[in-house]
């Protein structure tokens, strides 16, 4: 019998049925069926195997200055659009711009060699009358929501507000007040006057920007460094999740995958009705079949290569000296 007759949605809702005692639409119908398959396949499935067909390549791009890369949920045509709920986990081999990076997931270790580090500039006294604040910056471009601008007004309390990472501030300030994190211009217009003699400061991290060699990912946030000054294809390998089944003649991404499908879902509907032993007279055969497919993996690395220090040897360039 061909192989896409026996592998498809239909034949593991059949296989589901007979292994649940369930034959009749009226004990279960396709549709609940469908739901554990598909629960089984996008949520149980990807943390028990991270098979060589369900890796690949996640590529996004950088963008002159910008340094953290995070899910969006706006645009579908962004690559990473929703990438936190298509991929079960991303890591090394990570690529920028051509050049291999090193990848981080410790904000310890990579804050360690990226350290931010905080300039600080007096940027006016009070006279208990003025509230506007204006200048540029010696050192720029500037981090984004990194900077601090601070003092006490003439009722003595403290003034403080924060950029909002778009060139505007959020705290004891005017609306008008901004931020220009690459020239390093700004305009603080404070609610209220800061006190005679009292000294106005300005916190920032300035940066240099350049091609960046480092990834750290985390809370579902790429941030690479350095700040990129352009636009660099950026390549992560990434695990993906296995396609659902929404069409009676649809088939698993691997045909081989459907008796471990019908096991595994069978599994929960038994667990739903609370029948332990459902649960256990199938677990044997689930996990044997588990074996069978992590064996295409031990299979397909088993032909790799062990490197060494002489493992290019044979292919040293016969004209290079």
């Amino acid at each position: 019998m061909a192989d896409n007759t026996l592998s498809t949605l239909n034949e593991i809702r059949i296989k589901i049925r007979r292994l649940t005692n369930n034959p009749s639409a009226a004990q279960i119908t396709d549709a609940s069926i469908d739901d554990y398959i598909n629960t089984f396949i996008l949520y149980d499935m990807p943390a028990y195997f991270k098979l060589p067909s369900l890796s690949e390549t996640l590529t996004f791009f950088t963008s002159p200055h910008v340094g953290t890369y995070e899910n969006n949920t706006l645009d579908a045509t962004n690559p990473l659009y929703n990438f936190k709920n298509k991929y079960t986990n991303v890591g090394a081999p990570v690529y920028i711009g051509g050049q291999k990076a090193s990848y981080h997931q410790s904000l310890e270790e990579f804050y360690n060699i990226y350290p931010k580090v905080n300039y600080k500039k007096l940027i006016g006294t009070g006279n208990g009358v003025t509230v506007d604040f204006t200048d540029t910056l010696d050192a720029f471009p500037v981090m984004t929501n990194q900077v601090t601008v601070s003092s006490i007004n003439t009722a003595g309390n403290p003034l403080l507000a924060q950029d909002d990472g778009d060139g505007g501030f959020v705290g004891d300030v005017n609306p008008l007040s901004a931020f220009n994190y690459l020239t390093g211009q700004y305009y603080v217009s404070f609610t209220s006057a800061p006190a005679n003699l009292e000294s106005i400061w300005l916190s920032y991290v300035p940066y240099t920007a350049g091609q960046p060699t480092s990834v750290l990912f985390n809370q579902d946030k790429f941030i690479v460094r350095p700040i990129p000054d352009s636009g660099y294809r950026v390549e992560v390998q990434a695990n993906r999740r296995p396609t659902e089944l929404v069409a009676v003649g649809g088939m698993p991404e691997l045909s081989e995958w459907w008796q471990y499908i019908a096991l595994g879902s069978a599994i929960k509907v038994y667990q739903d009705r609370l029948n332990t032993e459902g649960v256990n007279t199938l677990m044997p055969e689930f996990k044997n079949q588990e074996i069978l497919i992590g064996r295409r993996k031990i299979n397909q690395n088993s032909q790799k290569r062990v490197s060494t220090i002489y493992a290019n040897e044979g292919n040293a360039d016969p004209f290079v000296i």
